[in-house]
Protein backbone atom coordinates (compact mmCIF):
# COMPACT_ATOMS: atom_id res chain seq x y z
CA UNK A 1 0.00 0.00 0.00
CA UNK A 2 3.19 2.27 0.09
CA UNK A 3 4.32 4.31 2.98
CA UNK A 4 1.66 4.95 5.47
CA UNK A 5 2.84 8.15 6.18
CA UNK A 6 2.79 9.83 2.84
CA UNK A 7 -0.52 8.08 2.32
CA UNK A 8 -1.50 9.60 5.66
CA UNK A 9 -0.88 13.16 4.60
CA UNK A 10 -3.64 12.70 1.92
CA UNK A 11 -6.37 11.54 3.69
CA UNK A 12 -9.62 12.57 3.55
CA UNK A 13 -12.63 12.05 5.56
CA UNK A 14 -16.61 12.65 5.70
CA UNK A 15 -17.85 12.23 9.67
CA UNK A 16 -21.66 12.19 9.84
CA UNK A 17 -23.10 11.66 12.64
CA UNK A 18 -26.90 11.47 13.59
CA UNK A 19 -28.05 14.52 14.69
CA UNK A 20 -27.68 14.81 18.53
CA UNK A 21 -25.34 16.91 20.27
CA UNK A 22 -24.58 13.49 21.94
CA UNK A 23 -23.56 11.64 18.80
CA UNK A 24 -22.24 15.00 17.52
CA UNK A 25 -19.49 15.22 20.26
CA UNK A 26 -17.82 11.93 20.45
CA UNK A 27 -17.74 12.16 16.79
CA UNK A 28 -15.91 15.49 17.47
CA UNK A 29 -13.60 14.47 19.51
CA UNK A 30 -12.94 11.30 17.15
CA UNK A 31 -12.22 14.13 14.21
CA UNK A 32 -10.21 16.76 16.74
CA UNK A 33 -8.28 13.31 17.34
CA UNK A 34 -7.22 12.19 13.68
CA UNK A 35 -6.24 15.62 12.45
CA UNK A 36 -3.66 15.67 14.95
CA UNK A 37 -2.41 12.24 12.58
CA UNK A 38 -2.56 14.58 9.51
CA UNK A 39 -5.89 13.52 8.78
CA UNK A 40 -8.29 16.32 7.09
CA UNK A 41 -12.04 16.04 8.26
CA UNK A 42 -15.47 17.05 6.53
CA UNK A 43 -17.78 16.95 9.10
CA UNK A 44 -20.74 16.60 7.95
CA UNK A 45 -24.57 18.07 9.55
CA UNK A 46 -27.38 20.27 9.63
CA UNK A 47 -27.04 24.04 9.56
CA UNK A 48 -28.51 24.68 13.25
CA UNK A 49 -26.04 21.91 14.47
CA UNK A 50 -22.78 22.64 12.68
CA UNK A 51 -23.51 27.09 14.16
CA UNK A 52 -23.30 25.43 17.80
CA UNK A 53 -20.08 23.71 17.07
CA UNK A 54 -18.43 26.02 14.27
CA UNK A 55 -16.91 28.72 17.57
CA UNK A 56 -15.00 25.31 19.02
CA UNK A 57 -13.45 25.09 15.68
CA UNK A 58 -13.07 28.58 14.11
CA UNK A 59 -11.30 29.67 16.87
CA UNK A 60 -8.71 27.18 17.81
CA UNK A 61 -5.83 27.36 15.20
CA UNK A 62 -5.13 23.61 15.44
CA UNK A 63 -8.43 22.88 13.62
CA UNK A 64 -9.69 25.77 11.79
CA UNK A 65 -7.53 24.60 8.88
CA UNK A 66 -8.24 20.96 9.19
CA UNK A 67 -11.75 20.28 9.95
CA UNK A 68 -14.00 21.66 7.27
CA UNK A 69 -17.97 22.28 8.34
CA UNK A 70 -20.07 20.34 5.44
CA UNK A 71 -23.84 21.89 5.97
CA UNK A 72 -26.27 18.91 4.38
CA UNK A 73 -29.70 20.27 4.24
CA UNK A 74 -33.15 18.63 5.35
CA UNK A 75 -36.19 19.12 3.12
CA UNK A 76 -38.55 22.08 4.00
CA UNK A 77 -41.46 20.12 5.45
CA UNK A 78 -44.09 22.77 7.48
CA UNK A 79 -44.04 21.16 10.55
CA UNK A 80 -40.17 20.80 11.00
CA UNK A 81 -38.58 24.71 10.34
CA UNK A 82 -34.58 24.54 10.20
CA UNK A 83 -34.37 25.05 13.77
CA UNK A 84 -35.70 22.20 14.63
CA UNK A 85 -32.89 20.16 12.35
CA UNK A 86 -31.51 18.94 15.62
CA UNK A 87 -32.97 16.92 18.46
CA UNK A 88 -32.14 19.51 20.65
CA UNK A 89 -35.17 21.49 22.10
CA UNK A 90 -36.99 18.90 19.40
CA UNK A 91 -40.80 18.13 21.08
CA UNK A 92 -41.06 14.43 21.10
CA UNK A 93 -43.35 13.85 18.93
CA UNK A 94 -41.31 15.19 16.15
CA UNK A 95 -38.79 12.61 16.47
CA UNK A 96 -40.09 10.60 13.83
CA UNK A 97 -40.81 13.09 12.17
CA UNK A 98 -37.15 14.29 11.57
CA UNK A 99 -35.59 10.79 11.07
CA UNK A 100 -38.41 11.02 7.88
CA UNK A 101 -36.66 14.19 6.56
CA UNK A 102 -33.08 13.15 7.27
CA UNK A 103 -34.40 9.60 4.92
CA UNK A 104 -35.14 12.16 2.28
CA UNK A 105 -31.54 13.94 2.22
CA UNK A 106 -29.61 11.03 0.08
CA UNK A 107 -29.34 12.55 -3.04
CA UNK A 108 -28.21 16.01 -0.98
CA UNK A 109 -25.38 12.90 0.85
CA UNK A 110 -24.77 11.81 -2.53
CA UNK A 111 -23.74 15.17 -4.32
CA UNK A 112 -21.63 16.39 -0.95
CA UNK A 113 -20.22 12.95 -1.04
CA UNK A 114 -19.41 12.99 -5.24
CA UNK A 115 -18.34 16.34 -4.99
CA UNK A 116 -15.63 16.43 -2.16
CA UNK A 117 -14.68 12.74 -2.60
CA UNK A 118 -13.24 11.64 0.75
CA UNK A 119 -11.46 8.47 1.19
CA UNK A 120 -13.58 7.26 3.15
CA UNK A 121 -16.73 8.04 5.61
CA UNK A 122 -17.68 7.32 8.90
CA UNK A 123 -20.92 7.78 9.71
CA UNK A 124 -23.70 6.79 12.16
CA UNK A 125 -26.50 3.95 11.88
CA UNK A 126 -29.15 7.32 10.97
CA UNK A 127 -30.05 7.34 7.86
CA UNK A 128 -30.02 3.52 7.00
CA UNK A 129 -29.29 4.25 3.46
CA UNK A 130 -25.79 5.50 3.76
CA UNK A 131 -23.54 2.22 3.69
CA UNK A 132 -25.84 1.67 0.41
CA UNK A 133 -24.85 4.87 -0.75
CA UNK A 134 -21.37 4.96 -0.26
CA UNK A 135 -20.56 2.09 -1.66
CA UNK A 136 -22.73 2.86 -5.25
CA UNK A 137 -19.52 5.47 -5.05
CA UNK A 138 -16.83 3.36 -4.36
CA UNK A 139 -15.91 4.94 -0.53
CA UNK A 140 -15.20 2.90 1.80
CA UNK A 141 -17.07 3.57 5.27
CA UNK A 142 -17.25 2.39 8.37
CA UNK A 143 -20.49 2.99 10.78
CA UNK A 144 -19.58 4.38 14.08
CA UNK A 145 -21.78 2.64 16.98
CA UNK A 146 -22.41 5.61 19.84
CA UNK A 147 -23.55 3.47 22.29
CA UNK A 148 -22.56 0.27 24.43
CA UNK A 149 -21.97 -3.04 23.14
CA UNK A 150 -24.28 -4.62 25.15
CA UNK A 151 -27.29 -3.21 24.21
CA UNK A 152 -26.57 -3.76 20.24
CA UNK A 153 -25.58 -7.28 21.24
CA UNK A 154 -29.22 -7.80 22.70
CA UNK A 155 -30.72 -6.25 19.58
CA UNK A 156 -28.62 -8.02 16.85
CA UNK A 157 -29.16 -11.10 18.70
CA UNK A 158 -33.13 -11.25 18.19
CA UNK A 159 -32.78 -9.67 14.68
CA UNK A 160 -30.66 -12.68 13.34
CA UNK A 161 -33.32 -15.12 15.32
CA UNK A 162 -30.54 -17.17 17.43
CA UNK A 163 -32.92 -19.22 18.93
CA UNK A 164 -30.57 -21.86 18.70
CA UNK A 165 -29.31 -20.30 21.89
CA UNK A 166 -30.20 -17.90 24.55
CA UNK A 167 -27.98 -13.88 24.68
CA UNK A 168 -26.02 -15.22 26.71
CA UNK A 169 -25.31 -12.22 29.50
CA UNK A 170 -29.27 -12.19 30.54
CA UNK A 171 -28.06 -10.35 33.67
CA UNK A 172 -27.78 -6.81 31.26
CA UNK A 173 -31.74 -7.45 30.44
CA UNK A 174 -34.18 -5.12 31.93
CA UNK A 175 -37.66 -4.89 33.17
CA UNK A 176 -40.07 -5.21 30.95
CA UNK A 177 -37.24 -5.90 27.96
CA UNK A 178 -39.87 -6.48 25.21
CA UNK A 179 -41.97 -3.17 25.55
CA UNK A 180 -38.93 -0.80 25.75
CA UNK A 181 -37.29 -2.35 22.99
CA UNK A 182 -41.06 -1.94 20.81
CA UNK A 183 -40.93 1.32 22.44
CA UNK A 184 -37.45 2.40 20.25
CA UNK A 185 -38.18 0.38 17.39
CA UNK A 186 -41.80 2.51 16.93
CA UNK A 187 -40.08 6.01 17.10
CA UNK A 188 -37.26 4.73 14.73
CA UNK A 189 -39.62 2.93 12.09
CA UNK A 190 -36.85 0.19 12.35
CA UNK A 191 -37.56 -3.70 13.28
CA UNK A 192 -35.32 -6.12 14.40
CA UNK A 193 -34.81 -7.87 10.84
CA UNK A 194 -33.90 -3.98 9.24
CA UNK A 195 -31.44 -3.22 12.37
CA UNK A 196 -29.31 -6.58 11.85
CA UNK A 197 -29.23 -6.45 8.08
CA UNK A 198 -27.86 -2.47 8.10
CA UNK A 199 -25.28 -4.01 9.72
CA UNK A 200 -24.85 -6.97 7.55
CA UNK A 201 -24.77 -4.06 4.64
CA UNK A 202 -21.52 -2.03 6.71
CA UNK A 203 -18.04 -2.40 5.96
CA UNK A 204 -15.92 -5.31 7.50
CA UNK A 205 -15.03 -3.14 10.32
CA UNK A 206 -17.59 -1.40 12.58
CA UNK A 207 -16.26 1.36 14.88
CA UNK A 208 -17.67 1.40 18.37
CA UNK A 209 -17.35 4.15 21.36
CA UNK A 210 -16.60 1.79 24.54
CA UNK A 211 -13.28 0.07 25.59
CA UNK A 212 -12.54 -3.30 26.65
CA UNK A 213 -12.45 -3.35 30.54
CA UNK A 214 -16.07 -1.60 30.63
CA UNK A 215 -17.78 -4.33 28.04
CA UNK A 216 -15.01 -6.43 26.89
CA UNK A 217 -16.88 -9.91 26.54
CA UNK A 218 -20.11 -7.93 25.04
CA UNK A 219 -17.97 -6.33 22.30
CA UNK A 220 -16.96 -9.93 21.46
CA UNK A 221 -20.21 -11.34 21.42
CA UNK A 222 -21.42 -8.53 19.06
CA UNK A 223 -18.26 -9.16 16.76
CA UNK A 224 -19.12 -12.91 16.59
CA UNK A 225 -22.97 -12.15 15.73
CA UNK A 226 -21.72 -9.46 12.55
CA UNK A 227 -18.84 -11.64 11.49
CA UNK A 228 -17.26 -8.43 11.68
CA UNK A 229 -14.08 -6.60 13.34
CA UNK A 230 -15.41 -4.28 15.94
CA UNK A 231 -12.76 -1.64 16.46
CA UNK A 232 -13.29 0.33 19.71
CA UNK A 233 -12.54 4.15 19.71
CA UNK A 234 -12.33 4.77 23.96
CA UNK A 235 -14.69 6.92 25.51
CA UNK A 236 -14.24 10.09 23.38
CA UNK A 237 -15.02 12.50 26.07
CA UNK A 238 -13.25 16.04 25.08
CA UNK A 239 -11.27 17.71 28.48
CA UNK A 240 -13.49 20.71 29.75
CA UNK A 241 -11.78 24.40 28.80
CA UNK A 242 -10.32 25.83 31.49
CA UNK A 243 -10.29 29.11 29.93
CA UNK A 244 -14.46 28.88 29.48
CA UNK A 245 -16.16 31.29 31.72
CA UNK A 246 -19.57 29.75 31.09
CA UNK A 247 -20.84 28.04 34.64
CA UNK A 248 -18.26 29.94 36.73
CA UNK A 249 -21.15 30.76 39.15
CA UNK A 250 -21.91 26.71 39.77
CA UNK A 251 -18.17 25.84 40.16
CA UNK A 252 -17.73 28.94 42.77
CA UNK A 253 -20.38 27.38 44.25
CA UNK A 254 -19.14 23.59 44.34
CA UNK A 255 -16.01 25.33 45.30
CA UNK A 256 -17.63 25.77 49.28
CA UNK A 257 -18.30 21.78 49.47
CA UNK A 258 -16.70 19.34 50.87
CA UNK A 259 -14.58 16.59 48.55
CA UNK A 260 -16.83 14.13 47.44
CA UNK A 261 -20.18 15.61 49.21
CA UNK A 262 -22.00 16.51 46.47
CA UNK A 263 -24.58 15.09 43.80
CA UNK A 264 -25.09 16.06 40.47
CA UNK A 265 -28.49 15.55 38.91
CA UNK A 266 -29.41 15.69 35.27
CA UNK A 267 -31.23 13.67 32.73
CA UNK A 268 -29.64 14.54 29.73
CA UNK A 269 -30.74 17.16 26.95
CA UNK A 270 -33.86 14.55 25.09
CA UNK A 271 -35.02 13.28 28.69
CA UNK A 272 -38.06 14.81 30.36
CA UNK A 273 -39.53 13.64 34.03
CA UNK A 274 -42.93 13.18 34.15
CA UNK A 275 -44.50 15.89 37.01
CA UNK A 276 -44.52 13.04 39.17
CA UNK A 277 -41.16 11.75 39.47
CA UNK A 278 -39.81 15.57 39.13
CA UNK A 279 -41.50 15.68 42.86
CA UNK A 280 -40.05 12.03 43.98
CA UNK A 281 -36.72 13.40 42.72
CA UNK A 282 -36.99 16.79 44.56
CA UNK A 283 -38.21 15.10 47.80
CA UNK A 284 -35.75 12.39 46.90
CA UNK A 285 -32.86 14.88 47.47
CA UNK A 286 -33.94 16.65 50.35
CA UNK A 287 -34.34 12.77 52.05
CA UNK A 288 -30.45 12.23 51.17
CA UNK A 289 -29.74 15.32 52.96
CA UNK A 290 -26.60 15.69 50.52
CA UNK A 291 -25.75 18.63 48.87
CA UNK A 292 -26.67 18.66 45.34
CA UNK A 293 -26.86 20.67 41.58
CA UNK A 294 -29.93 19.46 39.94
CA UNK A 295 -30.23 20.68 36.12
CA UNK A 296 -34.02 21.04 35.18
CA UNK A 297 -35.10 20.58 31.58
CA UNK A 298 -38.95 20.87 30.23
CA UNK A 299 -39.90 19.87 26.74
CA UNK A 300 -40.41 22.60 24.20
CA UNK A 301 -43.98 23.80 24.82
CA UNK A 302 -44.53 22.79 28.20
CA UNK A 303 -42.23 25.09 30.23
CA UNK A 304 -43.61 25.55 33.77
CA UNK A 305 -41.95 28.06 36.11
CA UNK A 306 -38.85 26.42 38.87
CA UNK A 307 -41.71 27.24 41.37
CA UNK A 308 -44.64 25.11 40.04
CA UNK A 309 -42.73 22.58 39.21
CA UNK A 310 -41.36 21.57 42.13
CA UNK A 311 -42.81 20.59 45.89
CA UNK A 312 -44.28 23.99 47.22
CA UNK A 313 -41.62 25.41 49.34
CA UNK A 314 -38.86 23.06 48.58
CA UNK A 315 -36.14 26.43 46.90
CA UNK A 316 -36.72 27.90 50.11
CA UNK A 317 -36.21 24.53 51.96
CA UNK A 318 -33.17 23.08 50.46
CA UNK A 319 -31.02 26.60 49.35
CA UNK A 320 -28.19 26.04 51.76
CA UNK A 321 -27.60 22.17 50.50
CA UNK A 322 -29.16 22.49 46.96
CA UNK A 323 -28.39 24.45 43.30
CA UNK A 324 -31.27 24.33 41.10
CA UNK A 325 -30.26 25.30 37.47
CA UNK A 326 -32.70 25.39 34.40
CA UNK A 327 -31.51 24.08 30.96
CA UNK A 328 -27.91 24.29 30.91
CA UNK A 329 -25.16 24.02 33.26
CA UNK A 330 -21.50 22.54 32.30
CA UNK A 331 -21.67 18.76 32.84
CA UNK A 332 -17.80 18.27 32.60
CA UNK A 333 -16.65 21.10 34.69
CA UNK A 334 -18.93 19.74 37.43
CA UNK A 335 -18.46 16.02 37.02
CA UNK A 336 -14.51 16.67 36.97
CA UNK A 337 -14.87 18.67 40.03
CA UNK A 338 -13.34 17.16 43.50
CA UNK A 339 -16.82 17.99 45.33
CA UNK A 340 -18.86 15.89 43.34
CA UNK A 341 -19.18 12.20 44.79
CA UNK A 342 -21.99 11.02 43.05
CA UNK A 343 -23.64 11.15 39.31
CA UNK A 344 -27.95 10.95 39.31
CA UNK A 345 -28.02 10.14 36.15
CA UNK A 346 -30.32 8.85 33.19
CA UNK A 347 -27.67 6.64 31.72
CA UNK A 348 -27.09 7.78 28.18
CA UNK A 349 -24.49 6.84 26.99
CA UNK A 350 -22.51 10.03 26.64
CA UNK A 351 -23.06 10.76 30.26
CA UNK A 352 -22.34 7.04 31.32
CA UNK A 353 -18.75 8.05 29.48
CA UNK A 354 -18.28 11.24 31.37
CA UNK A 355 -19.02 9.87 34.42
CA UNK A 356 -16.32 7.30 33.80
CA UNK A 357 -13.67 9.26 32.75
CA UNK A 358 -13.92 11.55 35.95
CA UNK A 359 -14.37 9.08 38.43
CA UNK A 360 -17.59 9.53 39.78
CA UNK A 361 -20.09 6.80 40.59
CA UNK A 362 -23.90 6.88 39.51
CA UNK A 363 -27.14 6.63 40.63
CA UNK A 364 -28.59 5.17 37.90
CA UNK A 365 -32.27 6.11 37.21
CA UNK A 366 -32.49 5.48 33.37
CA UNK A 367 -35.66 6.63 31.32
CA UNK A 368 -35.65 5.59 27.45
CA UNK A 369 -34.07 3.87 24.99
CA UNK A 370 -31.22 1.46 25.58
CA UNK A 371 -30.71 3.96 29.25
CA UNK A 372 -32.05 0.68 31.16
CA UNK A 373 -29.31 -2.09 29.68
CA UNK A 374 -26.62 0.84 30.71
CA UNK A 375 -27.64 1.08 33.91
CA UNK A 376 -27.49 -3.08 34.20
CA UNK A 377 -23.98 -2.50 33.26
CA UNK A 378 -22.78 0.42 35.57
CA UNK A 379 -23.82 -2.18 38.39
CA UNK A 380 -22.56 -5.18 36.56
CA UNK A 381 -19.11 -3.26 36.27
CA UNK A 382 -19.53 -2.02 40.18
CA UNK A 383 -19.25 1.35 39.76
CA UNK A 384 -23.19 2.16 40.59
CA UNK A 385 -25.92 0.96 41.32
CA UNK A 386 -30.14 1.63 40.21
CA UNK A 387 -32.96 3.52 42.13
CA UNK A 388 -35.74 0.78 42.00
CA UNK A 389 -38.86 2.03 40.34
CA UNK A 390 -42.16 0.83 41.81
CA UNK A 391 -44.81 -0.96 40.34
CA UNK A 392 -46.53 1.99 38.31
CA UNK A 393 -43.00 2.61 37.10
CA UNK A 394 -42.59 5.74 39.40
CA UNK A 395 -39.47 6.63 41.00
CA UNK A 396 -39.89 6.40 45.18
CA UNK A 397 -38.14 9.15 46.86
CA UNK A 398 -37.31 6.78 49.30
CA UNK A 399 -35.65 4.60 46.47
CA UNK A 400 -33.47 7.84 45.74
CA UNK A 401 -32.51 8.79 49.19
CA UNK A 402 -31.55 5.03 49.91
CA UNK A 403 -29.28 5.05 46.99
CA UNK A 404 -27.69 8.08 46.93
CA UNK A 405 -26.80 7.61 50.34
CA UNK A 406 -25.13 4.29 49.91
CA UNK A 407 -23.43 5.51 46.58
CA UNK A 408 -21.99 9.11 48.17
CA UNK A 409 -21.78 8.58 52.41
CA UNK A 410 -22.51 4.79 53.30
CA UNK A 411 -19.69 2.50 53.93
CA UNK A 412 -21.41 0.21 52.08
CA UNK A 413 -20.51 2.45 48.88
CA UNK A 414 -16.88 2.01 49.44
CA UNK A 415 -16.05 -0.95 46.71
CA UNK A 416 -18.44 1.26 44.51
CA UNK A 417 -16.47 4.66 44.61
CA UNK A 418 -13.53 2.86 44.75
CA UNK A 419 -13.94 0.77 41.39
CA UNK A 420 -15.47 3.81 39.71
CA UNK A 421 -12.02 5.50 40.53
CA UNK A 422 -10.29 2.74 39.12
CA UNK A 423 -12.25 2.40 36.08
CA UNK A 424 -11.16 6.26 35.38
CA UNK A 425 -7.23 5.69 36.14
CA UNK A 426 -7.30 3.19 33.97
CA UNK A 427 -8.85 5.13 31.04
CA UNK A 428 -5.93 8.19 31.44
CA UNK A 429 -3.46 6.13 31.74
CA UNK A 430 -4.32 4.20 28.18
CA UNK A 431 -4.44 7.86 26.54
CA UNK A 432 -4.78 7.52 22.64
CA UNK A 433 -4.09 3.68 22.65
CA UNK A 434 -7.77 3.15 21.28
CA UNK A 435 -7.34 5.98 18.38
CA UNK A 436 -4.20 4.62 17.29
CA UNK A 437 -5.54 1.37 16.73
CA UNK A 438 -8.60 2.98 15.06
CA UNK A 439 -5.92 4.79 12.84
CA UNK A 440 -4.34 2.01 11.74
CA UNK A 441 -7.16 -0.34 11.08
CA UNK A 442 -8.31 2.50 8.57
CA UNK A 443 -4.84 2.55 6.57
CA UNK A 444 -5.19 -0.97 5.78
CA UNK A 445 -8.56 -0.32 4.52
CA UNK A 446 -6.73 2.39 2.13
Amino acid sequence: MGDPNQLKNNIKVLIFPWLAHGHITPLLELAKKLTQRNFHIYFCSTPVNLDSIKPKIVSDPKFSNSIQLVELHLPSLPELPPHHHTTKGLPPHLLPTLHRALRMTEPNLANILDTLKPDFAIHDIFPGFVPDLTSSLNIPSFVFINTGANFISCLIHRGKKKQDHEYPYPQIFPDDMDTKISTMLEITSANYEAISQYYDRCGNIVLIKSFEELEGKYIDYLSALLGKKIVMTGILVPDPSSDDEEGMDIINWLDKKEKASTVFVSFGSECYLSKEDLEEVAHGLELSKVNFIWVIRFPEGEKLKLEDALPNGFLGKVKEKGLVVENWAPQMKILKHSSIGGFVSHCGWGSLTESIKFGVPVIATPIQYEQPWNARLIEECGIGLEVERNSKGGLPRENIAKIIKQVVIEKTGEDIRRKAKVMSDNVKRKGDREIDEVVKELLQIL
